[in-house]
């Protein structure tokens, strides 16, 4: 059989994509931003890239921050626009994982904070101000065999919190969730919802195992809720909230989406010094969304090969195509024209599927259940290691690798995984090949 690549295949962000091989490929601007979106782009890279400081200080467009944080900058847990990891031995400070708290679950307002800790363990804190906490992470060796006899070992991790600061923590579940790249967030905003409904079949009509449903999530804008695009389990509607949503949680910092202080009940906020009322001020938010949203796509490598090829149609016969879905047309974008209307392959569908017990993190976040997961874009996954010098994967940076990272996969993906398992390990390779293609 002789395989041919689709015409324009190697378009991963439609005409918003870029060439670019390098450690710096996540960092472009779309080539198809308008002149003037292109001046306030690096305005906006500035503002994503420069740490933000306490206050008072003179530098009042960047003060703020705390008094509780994770990171300095946005840039501190999305380096060069990449993906965050896990420490790698006891001890690393690492800015790129952190850890969620709830208690609870409501289906239109989201996950409920715990009442000392806030929604996540913030280990960084202003001058005067205890740190939440601190926590310790290990490992637990799975190993495990392929059909035709090749071992493999998988690692199961475990936190522990450690020198809590406020009290008990009442937090009953715990999800860490690492830092994704930033590249194509415009282009999957501009996706109208009748598409994203299409993709759906919760009720498994086809009857292939596969029941992909939207999650459904409070927009603070729009008062309403609507359905979640990003963050591990789709919890965000838009890029917007998204960054928002960041500042407030990994900063600190207050904007008009987000107005009120991450204050613990033990730290007296009041007489704390302010940024201002908010901090993030509309203009600098708009153009850190902006910003956010323009980071182009970069292009597909050796689409064309043979061996790559055989991989995407080994990795369709395993029917993982069917939730990383490989093309779809976006709609109107309500903000940049440049995401409209553009045929773009980022490998999802955004919705939430069941990943099975192995990676539950028992956490609920608005229909989200604790197995539940939206489907994470592939496109730049070949260039995790070239960009940010790791090659670890999944909502907690768990897999050391692709391999590992199918290896893991259960629930709805079980039938897909133990295709792959089965097949030859030089067919593996072929599969593992493609992926790092996109």
């Amino acid at each position: 059989m002789i395989l041919v690549a689709e015409l324009g295949e190697e378009l991963s962000g439609g005409s918003g994509t870029i060439f670019n091989r390098s450690a710096n490929a996540f960092g472009f601007q779309s080539p198809n931003l308008s002149e003037q979106n292109g001046l306030f782009f690096f305005t906006g890279n500035s503002l994503f890239n420069q740490n933000w400081v306490t206050a008072p200080a003179s530098t009042t467009a960047r003060d703020g921050l705390g008094p509780l944080f994770n990171a300095r900058s946005c840039s501190g847990c999305h380096f060069k626009d990449g993906r965050g990891r896990p420490p790698e031995f006891q001890g690393e400070r690492v800015h790129g994982l952190l850890l969620r708290l709830s208690t609870g679950n409501d289906l239109i307002t989201g996950p409920m904070a715990d009442p000392h800790y806030g929604g996540q363990l913030q280990d960084l804190s202003v001058l005067g101000v205890n740190v939440e906490a601190d926590f310790e992470l290990t490992y637990e060796e799975l190993p495990g065999n392929y059909p035709d006899g090749t071992s493999y070992t998988l690692q199961k991790p475990t936190y522990n919190i450690i020198n809590l600061q406020e009290g008990e923590l009442t937090a009953t579940q715990l999800s860490p969730r690492v830092a994704p790249q930033m590249i194509g967030m415009g282009l999957l905003d501009a996706l109208d919802e009748a598409t994203l409904l299409s993709f759906a079949d919760e009720a498994d009509s086809n009857g292939d195992g596969i029941s992909g449903k939207p999650n459904y999530v409070w927009n603070v804008e729009t008062q309403s809720s609507t359905i979640g695009r990003f963050g591990w389990k789709a919890g965000m509607p838009t890029t917007r909230q998204q960054v928002a949503s960041a500042f407030a949680g990994d900063m600190g910092l207050t904007s008009s989406l987000f107005p009120d202080e991450n204050c613990p009940p033990s730290v007296d906020c009041d007489n704390l010094p302010s940024g201002g009322s908010p901090e993030v001020t509309e203009v600098s938010l708009d153009k850190v969304t902006l910003y956010s949203s323009s980071l182009a796509v970069p292009g597909r490598r050796n689409w064309e090969e043979e061996g790559i090829l055989m991989g995407k149609e080994l990795f369709n016969q395993a029917n993982c195509n069917a939730c990383h879905l490989p093309k779809m047309t976006t709609g109107i974008h309500s903000t940049f024209d440049a995401f409209t209307n553009q045929t773009i392959r980022p490998y999802t569908d955004l919705l939430l599927h069941d990943m099975g017990e192995g990676l539950a993190d028992n956490s609920p976040e608005f229909l989200a259940t604790g197995q539940e997961w939206r489907t994470p874009p592939l496109w730049g996954i070949g260039l995790f290691y070239i960009v940010n010098g790791h090659t670890n994967y999944l909502h907690d940076g768990r897999a050391r690798n692709l391999e590992e990272a199918i290896l893991w996969h259960g629930g709805e993906a079980e039938n897909s995984k133990n295709n792959f398992m089965k097949l030859e390990a030089t067919d593996r390779e072929k599969v593992i090949a493609f992926l790092n293609s996109l």
